[in-house]
């Protein structure tokens, strides 16, 4: 009875400790890989425009779909190709024996390979708060205040063909590989606040800049001209006349702004 009571004791440390290690590692993941810079704020809470939360989809292939990527000698993480091959039937059929037939479904950006993540803190500048201070006799306490809304737009660097289904698996990435709410545009509304205290010294003004951050994405596209082929009962997929081509993007992160400070005599 007493060694059970010590097995039983045993059990309950080591699952609380595994649980400890699956919640420590969970929340390590939800941070930001790339280090925040101190000056960079986050102001989802603050905010008076409401951004809409990019939300994408990890679609899952049905089973015909698996077995058709599995035979490509090319990686496809298109969502968009795989939907159509989601929604694709290809019916076995005692009849099919002897039959050999190929479809061509189209040429396609199949997958996206990142080469470098990297980020520019002031990307876009969206407001700046000035106090002129240079008559007065005591420090001056000064917030930032959004004083005109304010929308920063991101994208391709380059036209590619099917540039949208390019954006959209160039974005998955960077935010797999950031951790952070990125989006193509993003707002700051009129009003907006944060309460950190920036101090404007007797007989200078105050400069308080506010910038938008950005994420740069650079890497690689691979397109191909993909094709059905039916063999008897096989099916496979065929990718022919691969190409590669470079891409960059700049990916502006939501709700976060970088800010800058500076006191003059001269302003």
């Amino acid at each position: 009875m007493k060694i059970i009571r010590l097995l039983l004791a045993a059990a309950a440390v080591f699952a609380f400790t595994g649980l400890g290690e699956f919640a420590a590692a969970a929340k390590k993941e939800d941070k930001p890989s790339l280090p925040i810079p101190p000056s960079v704020k986050d102001l989802s809470q603050d905010n008076t425009y409401l951004n809409e939360e990019q939300e994408l989809s990890d679609l899952q292939p049905s089973e015909l779909t698996k077995e058709l990527l599995s035979t490509s000698k090319a990686k496809i993480t298109n969502p968009r190709l795989i939907r159509m091959l989601n929604e694709t039937s290809v019916n076995k059929s005692l009849f099919s024996i002897g039959m050999r037939a190929t479809v061509f479904l189209g040429e396609w950006p199949l997958s996206y390979s990142s080469d470098e993540t990297s980020a520019n803190w002031e990307y876009q500048k969206v407001n700046t708060n000035f106090f002129d201070n240079r008559a007065g006799k005591s420090i001056y306490q000064m917030h930032y205040v959004q004083e005109a809304h304010k929308t920063v737009r991101g994208g391709l660097s380059v036209k590619l063909p099917r540039s949208e289904e390019v954006k959209q698996m160039v974005l998955k990435e960077a935010i797999q590989r950031t951790n952070l709410p990125l989006a193509y545009a993003t707002s700051i509304g009129n009003g907006t606040k944060q309460n950190d205290i920036y101090n404007v010294a007797p007989k200078t003004a105050g400069y308080l800049s506010a910038f938008a951050p950005a994420i740069h994405e650079k890497g690689r596209v691979a397109y191909g001209e993909v094709f059905l082929v039916l063999t008897g009962s096989k099916r496979a997929l065929v990718i022919k006349n691969m190409t590669t081509k470079k891409v960059s993007a700049w990916i502006p992160i939501s709700n976060h702004l970088s800010f800058s400070f500076r006191s003059v005599r001269q302003p």
